[in-house]
């Protein structure tokens, strides 16, 4: 699911054509980099993707005063069709990316099993900062939100939540995993 893909087509489905500086105004208009994964400097390379495979096209050109020439994009049948579809699937599918920290945290290196307690504070505390920016940042522009918007970063910050309370959980339980992997080290040095 590609979240710029639904944010261009659907700007150019419901505001009409726009060309890409308009595209990058209404992104930071809609505080989008505060809510999605959307980056603006992501905007111009996803327009040439969607112009290549015929999602979007040219409507016109257009220039004014001495700013440079700018294409001016229209969603073509083929985007308006993706675009349905890709908000269908948007609002139905769940999207949960694998963390590489589970593959490491069940892989853990022997030799730096002490290690783990400060590696694990870190996070929680690196979380926790990114938490109380993100409802700062939600918070400074609560009222230019939209309901929608305001419940999309609701959203994020309970994720963020959850994700610190399951660290904290996994920390009280250091002591037993480091013991469990220690154990699991020396059996397998006595097989060996």
């Amino acid at each position: 699911m590609s979240s710029i893909r639904i944010f261009i087509l659907g700007a150019l489905s419901g505001r009409g054509p726009m060309h890409g500086h308009q595209l990058r105004h209404l992104s930071e208009e809609e505080h989008l980099d505060q809510w999605t994964d959307i980056t603006i400097g992501g905007l111009y390379g996803a327009i040439k993707r969607l112009a290549a495979e015929g999602l979007i096209e040219e409507a016109r050109r257009e220039q004014v005063g001495s700013y440079p020439e700018r294409k001016v994009w229209r969603i073509t049948d083929a985007g308006s069709q993706v675009l349905s579809t890709l908000r269908l699937s948007g609002l139905s599918e769940i999207a949960h990316h694998p963390d590489p920290f589970d593959l490491v945290l069940t892989r853990l290196d022997p030799d730096h099993l002490d290690h783990l307690p400060a590696i694990i504070e870190a996070r929680i505390t690196s979380l926790k900062a990114t938490l109380t920016e993100y409802e700062a940042r939600a918070e400074a522009i609560a009222r230019y939100l939209s309901l929608a918007e305001s419940l999309a970063m609701q959203h994020r910050a309970v994720r963020l939540r959850a994700e610190i309370a399951w660290h904290e959980q996994l920390n009280a339980q250091l002591p037993e995993l480091i013991d469990d992997e220690k154990a699991r080290s020396r059996r397998r040095g006595s097989t060996e």
